[in-house]
């Protein structure tokens, strides 16, 4: 009894397994916004900014930033690195108000905030559970060590 008590489990609970997963899904998002920045920026882009020369200022900015920021987030993402999510959170903050606040310059797209914002609220709630979950076993184990 007292061996079963003592011997500690290092299986991922299912929120555990679950972030993990959607840190890996945000990570392949990353990376294909980064290639299709990088394959607007090449040339290789079917619309009226098709090529990094022929870009205002504004956009030439804007995607040589998000072709650099998105790739570099996937990578923290997917090795779950603690810089990932905040690389990602300065991309899609960009990109959001790329979208909504300088619509006149770069065009409407509220798609991309409201993915954006779906996907931070999805991280908050996550973040929240294995924060709770990680205090009641930290309780659980001090309650332990008490008896």
């Amino acid at each position: 009894m007292m061996e079963d008590d003592l011997r500690q489990r290092v299986e991922p609970s299912l929120a555990q397994t679950g972030f993990v997963w959607f840190m890996r899904l945000l990570s392949i998002y990353c990376l294909t916004l980064g290639v299709a920045y990088w394959i607007r920026l090449i040339g290789l882009h079917q619309g009226l900014l098709w090529r990094f020369d022929l870009m205002p200022w504004q956009w030439q900015t804007a995607a040589v930033s998000l072709a650099v920021l998105f790739p570099v987030a996937a990578t923290g993402l997917w090795m779950r690195a603690p810089w990932g999510p905040v690389i990602w959170f300065a991309a899609a903050l960009i990109e959001t108000l790329m979208y909504t606040v300088f619509e006149r310059i770069f065009a409407a797209n509220p798609m991309i905030a409201v993915t954006n914002l779906l996907i931070l609220l999805l991280y908050i709630a996550f973040r929240i559970v294995l924060f709770w979950q990680g205090r009641t076993a930290a309780q659980k184990l001090s309650s332990f060590g008490q008896k």
